[in-house]
């Protein structure tokens, strides 16, 4: 394992931050890890690199036509089977934060305005520092230190909730077995496009599936509950397309969806009033994640470390909360 470094000795009494477990990453997996040990009476800080909540579960802003919409531009919606992860949406339910959506099929919810609802729920409830970077994870005395973009945080135990090709770059050094195991994850991207018109498309449905077109996913986001705006779409391409398109400019990438999209739907073309897209790198975990499915979490007792992510359990949002809080779990009953 790596040891601090004179930089960070130099940070240390300068802008030092201690918990007893400092959580990388506040999507869905982190911030359930890190509401499991908060319950418990742990001292907990949160680090993420984004602006605000949400992580593949985020919702984006614009203005179009004078109005504020928010799109959701990365998960569309979430399924509850298990029933540790059925009593959290009831509760998100019961708040309002979540609500059904029929549209993409009996089991599906929403957050409610956005995607990334129930996800600031949960942040609201904890110390999350939005907007910081964790750039190395040291050794520091019996615990850790987390260098980032601007200030140190030292903990007896960090815990790494991010996508697993992340998690592998951060853990290089730190825990050498836990790189390399998330190391092994294929994640496939994905580009997104959004879309506002000035009328309603003609197309029945609010959802568009394809297995074999360009476009796999589509979304009337604006006939989800709680949303505004008169006509917004999300337009999901497959893999294959996003491979693709990988390396096209933003602007370039939405004109082509936008044209897979009506190709895909019959629609005739119709110039956007709002057209955006947002490149997911790390949008769908897959090979060789069949052989750990279910596995939840790891953690390594001795050294105080470990992973959490949908990798690790099923790639869904419901696998991402309960491999968070199957994290949690191992940590408190290690003591």
């Amino acid at each position: 394992m790596a040891e601090t470094s004179q930089a960070s000795v130099r940070w240390r009494g300068m802008n030092e931050h201690f918990s007893d477990y400092c959580i990388i990453g506040a999507g869905m997996a982190g911030l359930s890890c890190a509401s499991e040990l908060a319950r418990s009476g742990a001292s907990v800080t949160v680090l993420d690199k984004g602006r605000g909540p949400g992580g593949r579960m985020a919702a984006r802003r614009a203005e179009i036509g004078g109005q504020s919409v928010a799109f959701d531009h990365g998960a569309q919606y979430f399924t509850a089977r298990d029933p540790a992860f059925q009593d959290a949406v009831a509760a998100w339910e019961a708040t309002g934060a979540v609500a059904r959506w029929p549209a993409a099929g009996d089991e599906a919810w929403v957050g409610v305005p956005g995607m990334n609802a129930p996800v600031k729920a949960m942040a609201k409830a904890l110390d999350v520092r939005w907007g910081v970077r964790a750039e190395r994870i040291l050794r520091s005395g019996a615990g850790w230190l987390v260098e980032t973009d601007g200030e140190a945080f030292t903990a007896a135990r960090v815990l790494v909730a991010v996508p697993a090709e992340q998690a592998a770059v951060l853990l290089a050094d730190a825990a050498p077995d836990l790189a390399a195991l998330s190391g092994d994850v294929l994640s496939a991207p994905c580009w997104a496009v959004m879309a506002g018109f000035g009328e309603r498309l003609p197309f029945a449905a609010d959802t568009f599936r394809s297995d074999t077109a360009p476009v796999s996913w589509a979304a009337r986001n604006s006939a989800k509950p709680g949303r505004n705006g008169a006509e917004n779409w999300v337009v999901h391409a497959s893999p294959a397309r996003s491979r693709e398109i990988i390396d096209l400019p933003k602007d370039a990438a939405a004109a082509a969806l936008l044209a897979d999209f009506f190709a895909a739907t019959g629609v005739a073309p119709v110039a956007a009033m709002h057209l955006d897209a947002h490149r997911w790198l790390y949008a769908m975990p897959q090979a060789p994640i069949g052989a750990r499915a279910g596995e939840g979490a790891r953690y390594n007792a001795q050294a105080g470390i470990g992973i959490a992510g949908d990798y690790l359990h099923n790639p869904r949002v419901e696998g991402a909360w309960l491999s968070g809080r199957a994290l949690a779990g191992l940590a408190l009953a290690a003591g």
